[in-house]
């Protein structure tokens, strides 16, 4: 006989599964159980039981969700001191830190500026004159880092209790021009009855002394 082809494979041999190879089990990376641990710190003990750059972890936790967002606070708190500040910071300055792109920047701003309309909404109404640190914490909210020099307004009613805060004007970098007639002008229409003057350096530490605020 011929040689019979054995076109279907009938006669050879059994196709055998090769073994499957072990896949090693995925582990979460070692940021998931710290952020457990910081979340629960903050629920148990308050943002008073975290220091400035584990709670701004916390804020960097949603802004940046895969990766491990505590260097990237250390480092925003060391090049710009302290919490109130990295919020204060211009975006352009933000993004120079590694890991902070303008989507981020851009949302630490937005918490910044919510942030300052509370700051506004617990001072205006009160008296702000019998609470200094307070007064301050404000200021340095809202000017820390202003790229040019400000000259802001706090206008008060006869209980000292915040009216308006307004930017008065925007000068240079090491200048702002300060009008007295308009400043007068602008307290007779609110009917202020006390103002407190601020301005800003942009050159050097954010501070705020009693020759800068002043009460009329």
């Amino acid at each position: 006989m011929g040689k019979v082809e054995d076109e279907r494979a009938f006669f050879s041999e059994a196709w055998v599964e090769p073994p499957k190879k072990e896949v090693a089990p995925v582990e979460k990376p070692h940021y998931h159980g710290h952020r457990d641990r910081l979340r629960e710190r903050f629920l148990a003990g308050g943002p008073d039981a975290l220091p400035d750059y584990e709670l701004l972890e916390l804020l960097l936790f949603r802004l940046i969700p895969r990766v491990d967002t505590k260097p990237i606070a250390k480092a925003l708190i060391a090049r710009f001191g302290s919490l109130a500040e990295v919020l204060g910071a211009p975006a352009s300055l933000l993004e120079e830190v590694k890991g902070i792109g303008p989507m981020v920047a851009t949302d630490l701003k937005v918490i910044a500026a919510t942030a300052q309309r509370m700051a506004r909404g617990e001072v205006r109404g009160r008296e702000v004159l019998s609470n200094w640190t307070q007064l301050l914490d404000y200021c340095r909210s809202a000017m820390a880092f202003e790229a040019r020099e400000q000259f802001r307004i706090l206008f008060l009613d006869k209980k000292n209790g915040l009216i308006a805060d307004e930017v008065q004007q925007t000068g240079t970098v090491d200048h702002t021009p300060v009008y007295p007639r308009e400043v007068v002008k602008r307290a007779l229409e609110l009917s202020a009855s006390a103002i407190i003057l601020v301005h800003n350096h942009p050159t050097q530490p954010f501070s705020i002394t009693h020759d800068h605020a002043l009460a009329h």
